[in-house]
């Protein structure tokens, strides 16, 4: 039996284990709870080695301090790790974009230090997702997506409301999330949804719905909390203190708003969101006045303490439902309670309510699940609800209620007056309920689902070799050497590649503890052609169009991180349109163009003094760029924060390997800066006047030899240099050794 550690990413960051404050916000719902249920009951499968739930540190005084703790400890298995990224305040989801590839280094570094690496990663809305990919591709694990709600559906209700494309797409983020969810369905090995209304309904509207693998995974709720209501009437039950104040307390907040609170209670439960359709069941409730005579109301709708204080969208809402309250009179009749404790109190909402015979309403139209009907239902609560989407396919499985057009109050008071007054009919559904909530919808029914899952993704792999190299990320986090060189001009020169094989002959001898890169100055199109044509041993690392592009493996896996890195105030329409007139410089032809590289051909005057004259007129217009001039014939122009030598102390910070441990190799100007520093340099026979200065610094080592053939020979003198200062070291301890005995 193959036993799996799996890593699930939900970065928003209001997560804790002891007393999540689902409801807190619109942030912290069904999903918060989703991950957290999925965390526990994992946790306790045989075949899960371990689990560990990553999310946002928050450091912010708005917040409990719970929220800081690096690591939480759910269990021998089971951990929430937070992960400090964008700073330390609050923030909500739609802002973490912009941040999400500093999350991603994060993990690889939490990682690397635990030396522990997943079996499965698994992300949990758009955000979680981009994250959980990122993850499968650098360590090549297989990767589950849950969508949890989606970027089309979302935009639909928003421009429904009257908000427009442009705010739509500047307040939420709407553009990037719906490509992510695009790229989620090609790239995921399975995509887990709660229904088969969701695959239909909610996936219809994307391209890639059709490459994408679903499985039908309900999700589970936790049978120890929710049991049914009898059972505490039961002589061989036992109810801990928490619980009887947690009883104690439901039972005294709805009574307190009721004349008569031993009538049956029609209830429902959820966040202070439109899509709840609360206002229809007041409306239901309050136009019905022989339902009134029958049964009593009570609406939880998230928790408030002042409504003035809330978001906008809230404020309407509960106030909304406040004066639907006054419209028809229902004090006495009607209970709307500011708070409840989401894992002591609902529960003994629904028994209370079960206990007195009533029923749950979920009168949201086309819900993805509901998974509160399941909630409900397990405690013995029957249902009315939508006749489309999850409740339709859990009520015509379960048989535990009445499906109806919820937007039609008649429809629903009287499946709700049909039930009340039916005791067999409610006894039938009752009971029903119990059971699909105990055997169909429990966490433990769906985690042998999920495992099973996970070995029909792993089962093709049992017959790969076990000589198969690392994924790229554990061979970048074991290696203790990067060699990287520029292309044309320091391995290579037009057709002419003297000494090349040499060079080829060490890579692969070393191919298990070195890792090979390429720096240069060619876009990834150029950069791949000259890989085919001179059959150069397979790269780890590729630096292209100067330092601003990084890619892995021959597949050219692109490193976001860096582009996030070095987008920081980098404004290319400002430069193009600056730079239009400019004199002694004319654009390049477009594919030597790039998003974060403006290349330029310069007249034969073009010197340090033009150069100079040129930077001046940038910053005098507060355009910030890096300016690179080589062989005083072309110039690029880049982020501040790019160029070759910054890309490799990218690479070191984020592999974590220190700059001494890197081997670096250039001719020209546009090298200069990945030579520089504590980096080992070789600077080839064939060089650029430009790289004169760098014969002061100890660190490069200027080779008698041109091209691969000089190259080589700096490779072999800083080997040497290795070998003697271990050898030194050996000798040394050989005579500390002789002085101890």
């Amino acid at each position: 039996m193959q036993e799996y550690y799996i890593q699930l990413f939900s970065p928003h960051g209001l997560i804790r284990h002891h007393k999540p404050e689902i409801g807190r916000d619109k942030d912290t719902g069904g999903q918060v709870k989703y991950v957290l249920e999925l965390l526990e009951a994992l946790s306790h499968h045989p075949q899960v080695r371990k689990v560990d739930l990553f999310t946002r540190r928050i450091a912010d005084k708005r917040v409990s301090e719970t929220y800081s703790h690096e690591i939480e400890t759910v269990s021998s298995k089971a951990r929430i790790v937070r992960i400090t990224c964008g700073g330390h305040l609050y923030k909500p989801k739609e802002s973490l974009w912009d941040i999400l590839d500093e999350f991603v280094d994060k993990v690889i570094r939490f990682i690397e230090k635990q030396d522990d690496y997943p079996d499965i990663v698994h992300g949990h809305y758009a955000d979680g997702n981009y994250i959980a990919g990122e993850i499968s591709k650098i360590f090549e694990v297989p990767f589950i997506a849950t969508g949890h709600s989606l970027g089309w559906n979302k935009k639909s209700v928003l421009l429904k409301d009257g908000l427009s494309e442009g705010t739509i797409n500047q307040k939420f983020n709407m553009i990037r999330r719906i490509n992510e969810e695009e790229k989620t369905l090609k790239m995921a090995n399975l995509i887990i949804v709660s229904t088969l209304h969701e695959i239909e309904a909610q996936y219809h509207a994307y391209q890639n719905k059709d490459r994408a693998r679903f499985r039908v995974i309900p999700p589970g709720i936790n049978t120890e909390i929710f049991y049914p209501f009898y059972r505490v009437g039961l002589p061989s039950f036992t109810m801990p203190l928490e619980q009887e104040q947690a009883m104690y307390r439901v039972s005294s907040e709805i009574e307190r708003f009721l004349f008569a609170p031993g009538k049956p209670l029609i209830l429902s439960i959820g966040r202070a969101d439109k899509r709840k359709n609360f206002e229809t069941i007041i409306d239901c409730f309050g136009q019905d006045k022989e339902l009134q005579s029958m049964a009593n109301l009570a609406i939880f709708a998230g928790v408030r303490k002042d409504i003035t204080q809330m978001p906008q969208d809230e404020q309407e809402i509960l106030t909304g439902l406040l004066l639907l309250m006054d419209k028809y009179d229902l004090y006495g009749k009607m209970a709307l309670p500011k708070k409840n404790d989401p894992s002591l109190e609902v529960p003994e909402i629904y028994r209370l309510a079960a206990q007195r015979k009533g029923v749950f309403v979920n009168a949201t139209p086309g819900e993805n699940f509901g998974l509160t009907i399941v909630e409900a239902a397990a405690c013995g609560l029957p249902i009315v609800a939508s006749p489309t989407g999850g409740p339709k396919e859990i009520i015509g499985k379960a048989h535990n209620g009445m499906l109806v057009d919820v937007q039609h109050t008649k429809e629903v008071s009287d499946a709700l007056k049909k039930i009340i007054s039916d005791t067999t009919l409610w006894e039938k559904y009752s009971a029903n309920g119990i059971r699909a909530g105990q055997e169909d919808y429990s966490w433990e029914t769906h985690v042998k689902t999920y495992l099973r899952s996970i070995d029909e993704i792993y089962k093709p792999k049992t017959h790969l070799k076990e000589t198969q190299e690392l994924p790229f990320g554990k061979k970048l986090m074991k290696a203790d050497l990067f060699f990287i060189s520029d292309l044309d001009g320091t391995l290579i020169e037009g057709e002419d590649a003297a000494g090349l094989d040499q060079i080829k002959q060490w890579v692969d001898a070393h191919k298990n503890k070195v890792i090979f890169g390429i720096a240069s100055g060619r876009n990834k199109t150029l950069t791949m052609e000259a890989l085919r044509h001179f059959q150069f041993p397979e790269p780890d690392i590729l630096i292209c169009s100067a330092g601003t592009e990084i890619y892995y493996t021959r597949n050219f896996i692109p490193d976001p991180g860096w582009e996030s890195h070095i987008n920081h105030q980098w404004k290319r329409k400002e430069l193009v349109t600056a730079l239009e007139h400019y004199p002694g410089l004319h654009l390049q032809e477009a594919d030597a163009q790039w998003e974060y590289k403006l290349s330029y051909y310069v007249n034969d005057y073009f010197n340090e003094g033009a150069l100079a004259d040129l930077y001046k007129f940038l910053d005098d217009r507060r355009l910030r760029a890096k300016i690179l001039l080589t062989d005083n014939k072309f110039l690029d122009i880049l982020p501040v924060r790019a160029g070759k030598g910054n890309a490799v102390r990218y690479l070191s910070y984020k592999w974590q390997l220190p700059l001494d441990h890197f081997i670096t190799a250039g001719n020209g100007g546009n090298d200069i800066d990945m030579l520089r520093g504590r980096t080992k340099g070789i600077v080839v026979a064939n060089y650029s006047p430009e790289l004169d200065s760098l014969r002061r610094s100890r660190h490069v080592y200027f080779s008698g030899g041109r091209q691969a053939e000089g190259v080589m020979e700096g490779i072999r003198y800083y080997l040497d240099q290795q070998s003697a200062k271990a050898g030194k070291s050996d000798t040394d301890n050989h005579r500390e050794g002789k002085r101890g005995q």
